[in-house]
């Protein structure tokens, strides 16, 4: 098949108790409430056949791929990437918090995308293993709605994929930036690509079935 769903970042820095997300004081629960649709979505997928991937954001354990200027941000946010936390370094591959949540984690054979920004196509090889595979659409979610999936899929239109954002299956923190990000996708006809929900992306797939 010529589609993929991509999951961002549903990983426990960002998702559960003690990781960065919490850290920096951003209400978890808001970022968790995705889970149930992004696991129908997932069963679907996989039901399907088609590709599935994931990414994850952190960085090389010596923070030599950590940027200046983010590594400020962070520390303004009160998360400094790279201290302790109850979860292990923050932000830092290897450890438990940077890994996929207990919920959504990955199946053998699913490509899972470790990147040091936002953008999963930033310093990866994602536009590689869709190109190898023949992937010209991307179905989207996870978190954060206004930074890490809108960096993908502003990166991903640039690269020539369709995209469709899957709006009730992607978590932020702040619901107004949540719709404002989604509400940006389909400006002038669709500038970003399309929005639809969970539900409405599964009847789809039943009817193609």
């Amino acid at each position: 098949m010529s589609s993929a769903l991509l999951v961002i970042d549903m990983q426990r820095d960002f998702c559960a108790p003690g990781g960065y997300a919490d850290q920096a004081g951003l209400d978890i629960a808001l970022l968790r409430a995705p889970i149930p649709a992004i696991q129908q979505l997932l069963s679907a997928a996989r039901a399907r056949g088609l590709l599935v991937l994931h990414s994850r954001e952190g960085h090389r354990p010596d923070l030599s791929d950590l940027p200046e200027a983010k590594r400020q941000r962070a520390e303004h946010a009160g998360a400094p990437i790279g201290h302790q936390g109850p979860l292990g370094k923050l932000l830092v591959r290897g450890e438990y918090g940077h890994d996929l949540i207990d919920e959504l984690q990955a199946l053998p054979g699913e490509p899972v995308i470790d990147k040091p920004g936002y953008s999963a196509f930033a310093h990866t090889d994602l536009d590689l293993l869709l190109r190898t595979r023949g992937i010209r659409e991307l179905i989207i979610c996870g978190v954060t709605t206004e930074v890490c999936v809108s960096s993908t899929l502003r990166s991903a239109v640039d690269l020539g994929y369709a995209c469709t954002v899957v709006g009730d299956a992607c978590g932020s923190a702040y619901p107004e930036l949540h719709d404002a990000a989604l509400a940006m996708v389909a400006v002038e006809g669709g500038l970003f690509g399309r929005v639809c929900s969970r539900q409405g992306l599964l009847a789809e797939w039943r009817d193609a079935a």
